[in-house]
């Protein structure tokens, strides 16, 4: 792809990030408007912003990725992150900003008046955050690196300048205005490539069936083997090597390859003819397909699919950048009607990733050998349509997918930042807030500038899992369930939030690298989730006599109109 058209392109989104966040700043005066925009943002705006911050790398690169990988099945991934906003509309928003609250932390500490449960809050808000920020600056480097061969910390670096800026210099009425921009660029940004790709397919007569169908080379293709992997084939394979492939060396010679796992080194390549199925890569020594869930889906896939959908549809609700959003509604129908919004807008955006994904199956199949599937929405337009207008759609793509990284960036420092100067510096202004935000996003870039990660959309799931763990059960239980006591919440988040946190870090130490430990660990929704709940009841119920006094007070408060509330008052 031509450099002379990408560069500008990204130089002009972070341009006018910095631009529309200034006009946020020129706005922003006091303190509640740098945490909650003096909770006066109306619905559409809102959920455009939402919209903006909450469709990250993931939504833009990862599902994409993963259906080129792994096919239709992947398609649950855009229908649980939107269908989680259903969840959040139906037992969370309204009464989640009727509480008051600044941050989850602070809702947890008004719900149960208990400082303890407060900090443990604000600890899981500050790990989820750190977990989700992590493959965005790890999706910018990849997006420069591809685009421009740039090394691979530098977009990374990028986003994590101008996310700290914007954020430091406005707080919530500066990325609110950002967000919301964001969100209509990246919307165009993968909407027209689209639509040019879709007619560039139709043109060019590929069969329909090959959607449905494993991924095959459509034409002679050399796939360049840039980690060392193994390759799990079905049927026999005839492939020209140069290179190690089982321990022996090649020079542009045919090796029969019988059904099995062969092992192929590094700087590898291999010569495909047209019509050869791409072979299924297992990882290797170094790949980053080795600590993937992916392997856990192939070997249990319906127990994958069930954990999928359970923690995108309950991990929303509990995702501190977009809670954090529902505080700056002026009243609890506000929230709704934004909540409403989101679900169409969001709806309307997920319709095109698994675009990209099923076009990639077809001109860009190597992508799953290489382990750059997440890179199939960057180069699918040189790939289909070349030239100039491949070119020009590129830059487009390449400006969308950095808006990605920069609004769900933003958000994420927003709201860890926020609970780092509530909860941990020792003050609560707004010089400690700027210090807080550079703390935010200080531990996220040093992990992505020195340890590899996950694919973009599997991180992400992972943090949705331990979201759903443990916000869930606390949010749910703590708006709808009186008995709630502050031992049983702190049960719950520990057990349910912690178990999941435990299986991520395993999974992303590859440990163990298969088997049915693995998915478990891989996927932990479907345990953990229970498990939160269930030990939050419990434990609630074995120590009634710590409900806190004024329960019935707050719960009145959650769930009364504030016109009725206004009315009791009087």
């Amino acid at each position: 792809m031509n450099q002379n058209y990408v560069v500008p392109a990204v130089a002009l989104v972070v341009l006018a990030t910095v631009l529309v966040g200034a006009f946020g700043l020129r706005i922003s005066r006091t303190t509640s408007d740098f945490y909650v925009a003096s909770r006066t943002v109306g619905p559409r705006l809102n959920a455009a912003a939402i919209s903006g911050e909450y469709l990250s790398a993931a939504s833009f690169l990862g599902i994409a990725g993963l259906v080129l990988v792994q096919g239709p099945d992947m398609l649950w991934y855009p229908v649980g992150y939107t269908a989680g906003y259903l969840v959040l509309l139906l037992f969370v928003a309204a009464p989640l900003r009727r509480s008051g609250a600044y941050t989850l932390p602070d809702f947890a500490e008004a719900r149960l008046a208990s400082h303890p449960v407060r900090r443990l809050a604000g600890a899981f808000v500050v790990g989820v955050g750190w977990l989700y920020l992590l493959p965005q600056l790890q999706g910018a480097g990849l997006t420069l690196t591809v685009l421009t061969g740039a090394p691979d910390p530098l977009g990374g670096i990028i986003v994590a300048v101008v996310v700290v800026a914007t954020v430091a210099a406005g707080g919530m009425r500066s990325i609110t205005f950002v967000q919301a921009f964001q969100y209509w660029l990246k919307l165009t940004a993968l909407l027209v490539p689209a639509l040019f790709l879709v007619l560039a397919w139709q043109g060019d007569g590929a069969p329909r069936g090959a959607f449905a169908e494993p991924p095959a080379f459509r034409d002679h293709r050399v796939v360049r083997i840039d980690e060392s992997l193994d390759l799990k084939l079905s049927r026999r394979l005839d492939v020209t090597a140069t290179g190690a492939v089982d321990g022996r060396r090649y020079t542009e010679q045919r090796v029969d390859l019988a059904p099995g796992v062969h092992h192929v080194e590094r700087g590898t390549r291999l010569a495909f003819g047209k019509g050869d199925r791409v072979p299924v890569a297992d990882g290797g020594d170094n790949s980053d397909m080795s600590t993937s869930p992916e392997s856990g889906s192939e070997e249990r896939p319906l127990y994958a699919t069930y954990g999928l959908i359970l923690a995108t549809f309950l991990g929303t609700m509990g995702l501190p950048h977009v809670v954090v959003r529902f505080y700056t509604s002026p009243h609890g129908v506000a929230a709704r009607r934004t909540t409403v919004a989101v679900l169409a807008l969001i709806g309307a955006f997920y319709l095109l990733p698994p675009v990209y994904g099923a076009l990639g199956r077809l001109y860009a199949p190597e992508l799953t050998l290489t382990g750059d599937a997440d890179a199939a929405v960057l180069l699918l337009p040189d790939r289909m349509i070349g030239g100039i207008g491949g070119d020009l759609l590129g830059a487009l793509v390449a400006g969308g997918a950095f808006a990605a990284f920069l609004s769900t960036a933003s958000g994420l420092t927003m709201a860890v930042a926020g609970v780092l100067t509530q909860d941990v510096l020792p003050s609560r202004g707004v010089r400690h807030f700027r210090l807080g935000t550079l703390l935010a996003m200080a531990v996220p870039l040093a992990a992505s500038v020195l340890v590899g990660g996950l694919p973009v959309a599997d991180a992400v799931g992972l943090a949705f899992a331990v979201s759903a763990s443990s916000f869930c059960p606390l949010l749910v239980l703590g708006i709808w369930w009186r008995r709630l006591t502050p031992p049983g919440a702190a049960a719950g988040m520990l057990v349910g939030g912690g178990s999941a946190f435990v299986a991520v870090t395993a999974t992303m130490a590859a440990y163990p690298g298969t088997g049915t430990l693995h998915a478990l660990l891989a996927w932990p929704a479907l345990w953990s989730v229970p498990l939160g709940f269930l030990t939050m009841v419990l434990v609630s119920l074995a120590t009634p006599g710590r409900v806190p006094a004024e329960t019935d007070a707050i719960l009145a408060r959650f769930h009364l109109p504030e016109e009725l509330r206004a009315e009791v008052k009087a």
